[in-house]
């Protein structure tokens, strides 16, 4: 999680995430209940999303690593969303108490 973390700090990609994955969840429901044409549309648009944040970024998607991080992307957007909506901070990463402590 610390390293999707890292490779999602930028406010804009975080932002994407958070409206691309769920558009891509929503076209997934969509294409269910045969509802295509619209399951399709929200299902590249979340997909673009999702790019145009790594493009914003400068580093590629973290799923290219390995298929694991398809299940961590939506981990991490409810996890960001719920410290939002909350008001409670995100948890510290290794990488920040690190440099706290410097």
């Amino acid at each position: 999680m610390a390293q999707y973390d890292h490779e999602h700090s930028s406010g804009w990609n975080k932002l994407l995430h958070g409206v691309g994955i769920p558009m891509i969840f929503v076209g997934l429901i969509l294409f269910l209940f045969l509802k295509w044409i619209w399951g399709a549309a929200f299902f590249a648009g979340g997909w673009a999303c999702l790019f145009l944040g790594h493009r914003i970024e400068g580093n590629h998607p973290a799923f290219f690593q390995g298929p694991v991080y398809l299940l961590v992307g939506p981990i991490w957007v409810a996890k960001e969303a719920w410290s939002f909506v909350t008001g409670e901070p995100r948890a510290a990463t290794p990488e920040a108490s690190r440099t706290k402590q410097s």
